[in-house]
């Protein structure tokens, strides 16, 4: 059943899904679920520990994914929703996918693309930002809280 493409609070959830994935597995906890035509076609969460791999982000794996899906490396007809402001290098990727929307959770005040003075994402990319913000930012209070004890 395809859900309505404007849901961003019902998407988050899904993303949010991954990110509790990743707070479970010892990985910073952001999830990423990618939707094309209202379904869900990726998803993913953070695995550079597992993969011992820095550029394994949520966002980096979900691209792929979805990709993979769709037989090609465009993604304009695509949603990416992301628990947590993507950073430079999943920014540019997501220029390079062309991705049609971006939304996002909590905003990434060190390390988020938007503290950049060049913009990184494509001319085309809609923006939404904010979408279950509180929820995300306290996932990742509590993951480095714990790691701090």
């Amino acid at each position: 059943m395809a859900i309505p493409t404007n849901d961003h609070n019902f998407y988050m959830k899904k993303a949010m899904h991954q990110a509790e994935i990743a707070f479970e597995e010892g990985e910073i906890p952001v999830g990423a679920v990618v939707v094309c035509n209202g379904q869900i076609i990726a998803k993913a969460y953070n695995q550079t520990e597992r993969l011992n791999d820095i550029t394994a982000h949520a966002e980096m794996l979900a691209i792929t994914s979805a990709a993979n899906y769709l037989g090609g490396k465009y993604l304009q007809d695509c949603t990416l929703y992301v628990t947590l402001e993507p950073c430079v290098m999943c920014a540019g990727a997501l220029y390079w996918s062309q991705i049609g929307t971006l939304v996002y959770g909590a905003s990434d005040s060190k390390r988020g693309f938007s503290k950049i003075s060049e913009p990184l994402l494509h001319p085309k990319t809609k923006l939404v930002s904010g979408v279950l913000a509180r929820e995300s930012e306290l996932l990742m209070k509590a993951f480095f809280a714990a790691r701090r004890k």
